[in-house]
């Protein structure tokens, strides 16, 4: 008899979280899902933050397709979910006085911190034998080779970069303010979504997420939309469902990354870690990731791939996919314990 893995979603109480700005964040939650169970040496963990507007399910194609060396049930499997994403602590799930635009601001290391905190109370302090994330789920992944360099035995940081660089920053300038141009936004206070604002970012943020050349080679087409009018159609789609105050404090978040060390100062030491950019993604760019693989003491391997920044996201394209589980195999094949 086969036995099967099922995915289960667990909460943990952060209680009075405080911030690494020094604010508080009350009745903290750190939502995660789960597939399998820890080991007895307690060496099987891999841990998959989730990326920018992302839920925890976005994160389990990495697990569920057949041919992940993370299915089958051999490894515990936890995906924590980013603050402001809504299913973890959230402008959107959060009780005054901090609902709304009155949620505090949350970095990189805020999330790794809770993670930790996680770990610690429900996993017996396990160290990861992976810490895996694509876009800034990749910028978490890097803050735990930073901040606990004996606490995670390798990362794969895919379509990420170990900072925020300025083009990057504009970019998110720029669908921060097609969303809050929409009078509905209110300065965060709206009674109902600002759906013309959340259209606006939607559209705008398209552009962005595939190359040029998925453009100008119709390669949306591979991905099922008939058009370029379709493809737009459907970002429209999902964005209308999601909340604007979330997305703009998710956004805050990735805007504030710098995981890179400070000027004179050595970087940590670490077990193995993979940048994976791709080779056309416009704002994790590849220059930017093989510079900072340098800086961090990590190889730089960049996925050959037309389609942008969603080359690497879990569960979209085969080809590419199968370049980021064949790091995922050589990374566990490096941190087997005896």
């Amino acid at each position: 008899m086969i036995n099967k893995v099922y995915w289960q979603e667990h909460e943990h109480d952060l209680g009075a979280f405080v911030l690494q700005s020094g604010a508080v964040l009350h009745n903290a939650r750190l939502h995660y899902h789960q597939f399998g169970a820890l080991n007895a040496p307690k060496d099987n963990l891999v841990l998959l933050p989730t990326y920018y507007g992302g839920t925890g399910a976005g994160n389990r194609p990495w697990v569920d397709d057949p041919a992940s060396p993370l299915g089958g049930g051999d490894y515990c499997v936890i995906i924590p979910c980013l603050f402001g994403a809504g299913e973890s602590s959230s402008p959107s799930n959060t009780p005054p006085p901090q609902a709304g635009p009155d949620f505090p601001l949350t970095s990189i290391a805020d999330n790794v911190t809770a993670q930790q905190a996680l770990l610690t109370a429900r996993f017996g302090g396990a160290t990861p034998r992976l810490v895996m994330g694509w876009s800034m789920g990749g910028l978490q992944a890097l803050q735990w080779a930073r901040a606990y360099p004996v606490a995670a035995d390798s990362v794969l940081a895919v379509c990420a970069t170990a900072k925020c660089y300025p083009h990057n920053r504009v970019f998110l300038e720029g669908v921060a303010a097609a969303l809050t141009a929409d009078p509905g936004f209110a300065e965060g206070h709206y009674k109902a979504p600002p759906a013309r604002g959340l259209s606006a970012f939607a559209t705008v943020y398209a552009g962005w997420a595939y190359s040029q050349a998925f453009f100008r080679d119709e390669l949306y087409r591979n991905l099922g939309f008939a058009s370029i009018e379709d493809l737009l159609q459907y970002w429209v789609e999902d964005h209308l469902s999601q909340d604007a105050n979330d997305l703009l404090l998710q956004l805050r978040t990735w805007q504030s990354a710098n995981l890179l060390p400070a000027a004179g100062e050595k970087a940590r030491s670490h077990g193995p870690g993979i940048l994976m950019p791709s080779s056309s993604d416009l704002y994790f760019t590849a220059e930017d990731a093989m510079r900072d693989a340098a800086s961090l003491g990590m190889e730089c391997r960049v996925i050959a791939s037309r389609f942008g920044h969603v080359a690497g996201g879990p569960g979209r394209l085969p080809e590419e996919t199968r370049c980021i589980f064949a790091a995922v195999s050589e990374l566990l094949a490096a941190t087997a314990r005896e």
